[in-house]
């Protein structure tokens, strides 16, 4: 099980959830289970209003989180993410900072999660 903290000026506290191992549900999901006001509009990866910065909350290498070309396109038009930063994810295989939370899977390592 992966904790999965929620952050944001919109809400009174962080709100703190548990995503279970091996679920293949998005982080948008997740959020929408769990009444969190993360923003969206298209659920498809193509409008960017979900975008989020996700950081890993464990000394330890994150685990491999491969960008869908979906979002390398939408963050990097809205400024989120550079060139550089997906060519260095993809060789890495570190994720960047920004994901769009309707396209990022939740994997068995604890995030906290700012929007």
């Amino acid at each position: 099980m992966a904790n999965v903290t929620f952050s944001s000026p919109k809400m009174k506290k962080d709100i703190t959830v548990y995503a279970t191992a091996g679920d293949c549900s998005t982080l948008l999901s997740l959020a929408k289970e769990h009444k969190v006001p993360v923003e969206f509009e298209c659920e498809n990866g193509e409008c960017g209003s979900c975008a989020v910065e996700v950081a890993i909350l464990a000394n330890k290498q994150p685990m491999g989180m491969h960008l869908t070309e979906k979002e390398k396109t939408v963050l990097k038009l809205a400024g989120k993410i550079t060139k550089k930063q997906i060519e260095e994810s993809e060789t890495t295989d570190l994720p960047p900072p920004w994901r769009l939370a309707c396209q990022f899977i939740v994997r068995n390592e604890d995030i906290l999660v700012k929007f």
